[in-house]
This record gives structure tokens, sequence and C-alpha cells, in this order.
């Protein structure tokens, strides 16, 4: 993409220089239009819980610009020799689930043979111009708030190999078919400066597009990070995916580690989420009432670092 002549606009708020999670378009003074797309293999066997995952996956990037969802249409890639057709409708049965739970609607889509099954949306969302969050905003002093716990992809690969019981895998499920809307909706209520939802690059990527896009330094309190239960014992038997140590290649340079952090701990910060939480930046002076109110909404959240410096080019620190 940053080879492309992609040209600017003047009503184009959030374009591609800083790696956000949607972009963002005004329309007039009150109104601006949020659009995201987002599809992926199965990661679960029943295609119901698929299909859920996929939209709260894809709806997700709305809640983390500030926005709210107002349309999607589905992308579907189906094998259609392989696969029978009541697949694809439990998929997006599932899909449909979601999109009503946030108050979307459903208004068309797109589908392609194909040998691999893949699923998701493209979503369109409504934000004041001047309420849009992005991941560049934190301030110095801000502390974060993460909104669900980590470990959905270290689960997956136990479900996958067979390791990982019903209920581990109905946990799974659960956090990953999770909207973020009520997430946002408190946040909201708190002035955030900053938000991005956690997805493939893992906590400590996607902290670390928030430190570069703002051109700070964050400080992640290891100890702090809510981690999914039995998450760690499967870490602990290689049940990471493959792409946890791809991220921790591709951003060991800017992502330090401390020394006394257990190592499968550290692995956790790579591990890819699918429809993770957020992570909000929020003024250190209300970030505990903003946590209570989240919890007071039955969400798990916890304060997980701080933004700690300014005028820096981006780096993440892990203690």
């Amino acid at each position: 993409m940053a080879k492309l002549p992609v040209k600017s606009h003047p009503d184009l708020l959030v374009g591609m220089e800083s790696s956000d999670d949607a972009g963002v378009y005004r329309i007039n003074e009150t109104t601006a239009l949020i659009q995201t797309l987002d599809f992926f293999t199965p990661i679960v066997d029943s295609a119901y819980d698929f299909g859920r995952i996929a939209a709260a996956n894809a709806l997700s990037d709305i809640y983390a610009m500030g926005g709210r969802p107002v349309t999607a249409m589905n992308i579907v890639c189906f094998p259609a020799e392989d696969l029978s057709e009541s697949v694809l409708k439990e998929t997006l049965e599932g899909g449909l689930e979601k999109i009503h739970e946030a108050g979307a609607i459903l208004v068309g889509g797109h589908s392609v043979d194909d040998t691999e099954f893949k699923y998701g949306m493209s979503v369109t969302g409504l934000v004041h111009p001047e309420k849009i969050l992005t991941n560049a905003g934190a301030k110095t002093g801000d502390l974060l708030i993460l909104t669900k716990p980590l470990g959905l992809g270290v689960l997956a690969t136990a479900v996958k190999g067979g390791i990982a019981d019903a209920a581990v895998l109905g946990r799974m499920i659960e956090i990953a078919a999770e909207l973020n809307s009520s997430a946002a909706d408190v946040a909201g209520r708190f002035s955030p400066t900053a938000c991005t939802d956690i997805t493939g690059f893992g906590l400590a990527g996607h902290v670390l597009e928030m430190a570069r896009a703002g051109k700070k330094q964050i400080r992640l309190y290891a100890k702090s990070v809510p981690v999914l239960a039995r998450a760690l014992e499967y870490g602990a038997m290689g049940m990471f995916p493959a792409g946890a140590y791809t991220n921790k290649k591709h951003f060991s340079e800017s992502v330090t580690m401390a020394d006394t952090i257990d190592n499968i701990l550290t692995d956790m910060m790579f591990d890819p989420q699918t429809s993770g939480g957020l992570v909000i930046a929020v003024d250190a002076g209300i970030a505990e009432k903003c946590l209570s109110a989240m919890r007071d909404e039955g969400i798990e959240a916890a304060i997980i670092g701080e933004v700690t410096d300014q005028d820096s080019c981006g780096q993440v620190f892990i203690s």
C-alpha cells in the first residue's frame, strides 16, 4: 500500500498514514463516515459461532473509532463443492445476529467460489467529525484500559489441537463473539483520548501502533494484563499460534521486555487476537472511575499501562 499513489483529500479525516482501525471521511460539519472491512477463515467448528465471531470482529473497528455501525455487507469465499449450503446459511445467520445486536442493518454482500472458506464483513459507521477516536491521540500521563482478556489465539490453537475441553471452547467463543459496543459506550462518557482494538498484531503490536501514531512512549504492566483461564497453561505447552512468534520478531526493535517477565507471559503480549478487546487511553485522574463503570456493566476491563513520554518515534516498554 505504501508504494501506491494514494491521493489525499481535505475531507479524509483518517486515512492510511497512522495504521488506524478504519478510514473516516467527512460528509458535513456534523457527520463523518467510518469504513472498514475484515474477513478470515473459521476458527471454530460451529458455523453459527464462526459467523458471530467474524461479525463482532468486523464491527469492532467502528467502535474503536468512536462511532456507531449503521450498515454491513457480507464478504464470502465458499467452497460450494466441498461444504454443505447449510454451513454457509448458519454462518450468515450468526453474522446477522451480531449485526442486529449492534443496531445496524445488512444491505447485501458478495460471494465467490473458493477452495477455502472465508467470511467477514464490510461495515459502515457514523461519527461526529469532532468526536472521532484514533490511535494517535494519547497524551503523556494517560492510563490505558484493556476491555477483554488476552489468550484467544492460544485457546483457538488448543481447540484445533484437540487439547482444550468444551468449557474452554465455550469461554473462548463467549469472549470472541462479544461486541465492544458496551465498552465503547462507557468509555465515551470519560473523554478518551485514543483507542484501538486488539486483533492480529497482539496487544504489544497494536499498542506500538498507538505509540508510533502519537509519537509517544508507552509502558505496559505485564502482570496487570488480564489473561483467559488456561491460556498460560496451554501457552506453556507450545500452543501459541505461529502469528505470535511472527509478531514478536517483527516488533522486537520497538518493544522492550523486562528480563523479569516470564517467557510465556512475554509471548502472550504478542498473541494474535480474533475479535479482541479495545485499548482505551483515558486521563489518569478519571481512569479508575472509567474502569469501575465498565466493571459495573460486566466488562472484564483492567488498567494495563500508561503513556510515559512524548516526542518519541514510538516505543513500548513492558515491565
